[in-house]
């Protein structure tokens, strides 16, 4: 696919900001914040904590899940036009279980350069403290609340790789007691919660002791789960 005066076109970064902790933003993600003409992002409110921590004035455009493909549109033309962005979810890595694919999908499709700018993510940050090997695991995003959900759980009894999903605080003891309909008791579980943030927490230990000390847990912040 190419596409006239893409050289003339600006740059959309895409870039990883922490899921909790401020002081986890790399010193890259920070400079091309500061050298961008704008910003995309799910929350303005969100995002104006965010630089304003790192002292950077930048106009905000939203860009969400709800967005129309005007605010598409919009965005795009003003990269064609050779202004360059920063592309931000309220948390994390841009198009891992957020909206940015859409954005990024359409800024290939116009012929605008896309850059990662590399930062955190839940997901990779469970990896790394799980205790067992997880070179290979399937990463499931948000689980789907009604249409597909048995037939993915079912689908994942028999599987050999270790799963990880996201859930919602309000949705956690109803997921763990449903896996306990699915999976053996003694299937093994890690649990973050509000990772990198002050009341983090990993609570480690098969789904029968999980189930059985649900009443204990916190259910206050955002939870990645991982089952094997």
């Amino acid at each position: 696919m190419i596409k006239e005066n893409v050289d003339k076109f600006g740059v959309l970064y895409v870039v990883g900001t922490p899921i909790g902790n401020l002081a986890d933003m790399t010193y890259r993600a920070v400079e091309i914040l500061k050298d961008v003409d704008f910003v995309a992002c799910e929350d303005t409110r969100h995002s104006s904590v965010l630089l304003n921590h790192y002292l950077i004035k930048k106009p905000l455009i939203s860009y969400h899940q709800h967005s129309k493909i005007g605010k598409i549109d919009l965005i795009i033309n003003r990269l064609k036009e050779g202004q360059s962005a920063a592309l931000v979810s309220d948390a994390g890595t841009p198009g891992i279980s957020d909206p940015g694919g859409v954005l990024v999908a359409a800024a290939v499709e116009a012929g605008v350069q896309v850059v990662p700018i590399p930062g955190v993510s839940a997901v990779a940050a469970l990896v790394s403290v799980l205790g067992f090997n997880a070179d290979e695991f399937i990463f499931l995003g948000f689980m789907p609340k009604k249409k597909g959900r048995q037939t993915l759980l079912k689908s994942l009894q028999n599987g050999k790789r270790p799963f990880i999903f996201y859930e919602s605080p309000v949705r956690f003891e109803k997921t763990m007691i449903e896996f306990g309909e699915y999976f053996s008791q003694d299937t093994q579980v890690v649990i973050g919660r509000e990772l990198t943030k002050m009341y983090e927490e990993v609570i480690r230990g098969t789904l029968g002791e999980i189930i059985e000390k649900l009443p204990e847990i916190n259910k206050r912040g955002e939870f990645v789960i991982c089952l094997t």
